[in-house]
């Protein structure tokens, strides 16, 4: 009885799908799709954005400096945490990138509020705390960090990526509140923002 119970389990371990990783499988593709693409529009331009020129212009009018390094910075972490939280490959580095970056959009959106209607933080918080969730639990077994044995998500990497993206988002956004004075120019309902290039 508990060698056949027992050959069962494993059968279902191979062949049954597991609700939780087919979630982290769904939350992973949809919130990396949605990074990627904004880092993308930043980056290139795709998608009706403004491309890196662009995204130069409007660093610079929020205040980040040098303006070029923090488009590519921007659009880097978008694209390349996005792509990696959507492969599920070292899933803390992905989700640290992006949620790293997306702090960077809440501080130039907080002196508008909370709802992203008025031009408040609520869409790049939302995004950083999933991306950050993500690079917290990893990325189940339905991806490339299961496939290669865990070797790029090991339980180290998710404090020390996850630190290390806050402490580099403190320092930048410290930086360009001292350049502008306190929060600065905010984009508003349907402006640029560093975490969504022409919403």
């Amino acid at each position: 009885m508990t060698c056949h119970k027992h050959r069962r389990t494993m059968t279902c371990n191979r062949l049954c799908v597991d609700r939780k990783d087919l979630g982290l499988l769904v939350l992973r593709v949809g919130t990396g799709g949605v990074l990627a693409a904004h880092g993308a529009q930043k980056l290139l331009g795709w998608f009706g954005g403004g491309g890196l020129r662009g995204t130069t212009a409007a660093m610079e009018a929020m205040g980040y400096a040098p303006p070029k390094a923090s488009a590519l910075a921007a659009g880097l972490g978008e694209a390349g945490g996005g792509v990696l939280l959507a492969l599920g490959l070292a899933t803390p580095v992905g989700g640290a990138a992006a949620a790293g970056t997306m702090a960077g959009a809440v501080a130039v959106h907080a002196p508008n509020g909370f709802f992203a209607q008025g031009g408040g933080y609520e869409y790049p918080a939302f995004l950083g705390f999933i991306a950050a969730g993500l690079a917290v639990t990893g990325a189940g077994r339905y991806s490339l960090d299961h496939a290669l044995g865990h070797t790029l998500d090991r339980h180290w990497m998710v404090p020390a990526a996850l630190v290390g993206s806050a402490a580099a988002a403190l320092a930048v956004v410290a930086s360009r509140n001292r350049r502008v004075g306190g929060p600065g120019p905010q984009p508003g309902p349907g402006e640029y923002s560093p975490d969504a290039t022409d919403e």
